[in-house]
This record gives C-alpha cells, sequence and structure tokens, in this order.
C-alpha cells in the first residue's frame, strides 16, 4: 500500500505459450518457456499465465533447434534450461534491481548457454553439430530488453499494428541490409532458413540486445519461424488483436493458420499481454523497433561476426547477389552459417 492506503500502480501481464509439430517434421526441436522471475516459477499454470510483473520481472523464452537425429531438441531444451537457471542463481538472488544489470545478465546467460551446448556437442559424438536460435524477452518495469541469436523473432502488437522487435541474423537479412532485396523478396527465398549464427556450433557468439518501453495493452509475441516464415506479421497482428482476451485461442489460430500454409517446420508462439495502471497509455510519438540497448561497458552489441568454421555459403542466384555475397564475405561478415532443420 501506498501514502494514505492508496495502491501501488502495477503491471500485469498474461500470458500463453504453445508448440506444435507442423506438417511435415518427424519430431519437434523447438522449446519454450515462461517465467515469472520473482517467483522464480517457470511454467503455464494460473499462477503464471496471469501475474503482476514483480521487481524481478519476467521472462519469455523461445528456441528453435538444429542438428541431426534428435540434436535439435536437446539443443533447444538445454537453452531453455540454462537461460532460466542462470537467471535463477545470477539475477533472480541479487539484492539490486538495475535494469542495466538485468539486460547484462540476459546477455550473459545466452551467452553462458552457447558454452554448455558448444561442450556438449563436443563431449557427445551423437550431438555433434547441433545448435539452436534463442530470443529471450525480458520483461522489467515498462521496458522490454530482447537477447537474440537466430532468426526466432519477436513483434509488438500496438493498435492492431505488429512491429518486428528483433533482426533476423540470417543471409536474407544482410541482403536487404545491403539493398540488394526488398523484405518481401527476401521471406520468398528459397535461402530465408540460413541463419549466421546459433547457439552451440562456435565458442562464442555476439548477442543481438535490444530494448523497447512497452504501453498499456502492447501485445508481444515471440515465434520460432515456423510461424513467421508462414504467416505475415499483419496477419499475426489481426489475430491477436481480435483474440487478446483469449490468448489460447490466439496461439492455437496462429498455429493453425501456419500448418493450412504446408506447416514444413515445427510452430513455437508465445503470446503475452500487457495492462495495468504503471504503464502508460501509447502516444503517437513512441518509437518502435528494433533498438540497440548500449551496457556501459561500451561492447557492441549488434552486428554479430561470429568465427567461421562451417563449409561456404551458397552463392545466390544472379550475379548481383552473387557479388554481394562474394563481398560481405570478404569483409568476414557471412561467416559461420547454418541451416536450421
Amino acid at each position: 500500500m501506498g501514502l494514505f492506503g492508496s495502491k501501488k500502480p502495477q503491471i500485469k501481464i498474461s500470458v500463453f505459450g504453445k508448440t506444435d509439430l507442423g506438417r511435415t517434421r518427424e519430431h519437434n526441436e523447438d522449446s519454450f518457456l515462461v517465467a515469472d522471475l520473482t517467483t522464480q516459477e517457470a511454467s503455464l499454470q494460473p499462477t503464471v499465465r496471469e501475474h503482476v510483473i514483480g521487481p524481478k520481472g519476467s521472462l519469455l523464452f523461445v528456441a528453435d533447434g538444429m542438428g541431426g537425429a534428435a540434436s535439435g531438441e536437446v539443443a533447444s531444451q538445454m537453452a531453455v534450461e540454462s537461460v532460466f537457471a542462470h537467471l535463477r542463481n545470477t539475477w533472480c538472488v541479487e539484492s539490486d534491481n538495475n535494469p542495466e544489470q538485468f539486460a547484462a545478465r540476459l546477455r550473459e546467460a545466452i551467452e553462458e548457454t552457447n558454452r554448455k551446448i558448444y561442450v556438449a556437442a563436443r563431449e557427445r559424438p551423437e550431438h555433434k553439430g547441433m545448435g539452436t536460435t534463442a530470443t529471450a524477452v525480458g520483461v522489467l518495469g515498462d521496458q522490454l530488453y530482447l537477447a537474440q541469436v537466430g532468426d526466432s523473432r519477436a513483434y509488438l502488437v500496438r493498435d492492431g499494428q505488429a512491429t518486428q522487435l528483433t533482426k533476423d541474423q540470417s543471409l536474407m537479412q544482410r541482403l536487404v541490409d545491403a539493398g540488394e532485396l526488398t523484405e518481401e523478396e527476401a521471406e520468398k527465398s528459397e535461402r530465408k532458413n540460413i541463419i549466421l549464427q546459433a547457439l552451440g556450433p562456435d565458442q562464442k557468439v555476439k548477442v543481438d540486445l535490444t530494448h523497447q518501453p512497452v504501453r498499456r495493452g502492447d501485445m508481444i509475441v515471440v515465434c520460432s519461424d515456423g510461424l513467421s516464415g508462414q504467416v505475415r506479421k499483419d496477419e499475426i497482428a489481426d489475430i491477436v488483436a481480435r483474440s487478446h482476451q483469449d490468448l489460447v485461442a490466439a496461439s492455437s489460430q496462429l498455429i493453425e493458420l501456419a500448418n493450412q500454409r504446408g506447416g514444413p517446420d515445427n510452430i513455437t508462439v508465445i503470446v503475452a499481454h500487457l495492462m495495468g495502471d504503471g504503464l502508460n497509455s501509447a502516444a503517437p510519438d513512441d518509437r518502435v523497433g528494433h533498438q540497440p540497448y548500449h551496457l556501459l561497458n561500451g561492447e557492441s552489441t549488434t552486428e554479430p561476426v561470429p568465427i567461421y568454421t562451417g563449409s561456404p555459403p551458397p552463392e545466390p542466384k544472379g550475379a548481383a547477389l552473387a557479388l554481394v555475397v562474394a563481398s560481405v564475405a570478404a569483409c568476414a561478415l557471412l561467416a559461420a552459417i547454418y541451416i536450421l532443420t
């Protein structure tokens, strides 16, 4: 209770997550996590599905595994367990609730998880080459802190419009950034699943650390490319906005739509709705999108430059694209390319 018995402003989150095999895969290599970091409870039980954002915040996490046999499943599950354990053992037991420290611990958790998967893949021959994407969304106060490796995505849906908060660490995204492809062309490319980084294949990763202020009524969607590769962001916004009071239905409808379009990959989605008098209403000049978060140590957190250990990247069709890829490779920007399976 506040002064004269008034209640302290609260931020409330309603959240649900779901994963699906898809129509063509034999097993599901995706994993996800929904956690209340204040109570250190990770589940889809009612106490987590609807809770007040506490002083330690909340976590939404999606991992899309890669590798032969069951290796992708192992890598994505390791990622879920490792990131949550690291935050419990560091951030959750610290007396300081500083946002800068939260962002640093989130990045640190991803980096430590990469090390664990890398070591495990080399100690267990049956899992050689395994890896996973990782997209973690930490909610603390009225801010999102996003730590990403790979191409699983996070969107913010506000006033019926979806904005992508993450930037794919992919070949197609690099070509879009270079002005050689439009976003529409990249989405239709046969090479859209070629990624530049994953947790596990290399000793080190460069985590893309970003942030986003949130407003009352905002909705967050975190998903694997099994969804984003089949369902456009305007369709995601439409389904989520119409079903914001029923997150179970929204998740199911998104997965059903991806399956109707072939379901070529595993499909995982988390949908969250933020409410409460602790959040301001949206303003016309609010900035929404991919916004790098710079830690005080000054280290760059974006534009990863992974260590090259893999085979040469496939050459895109067309002389212009081939030239761009060659130029980018010459600058060591297209290193360590791996294809999600």
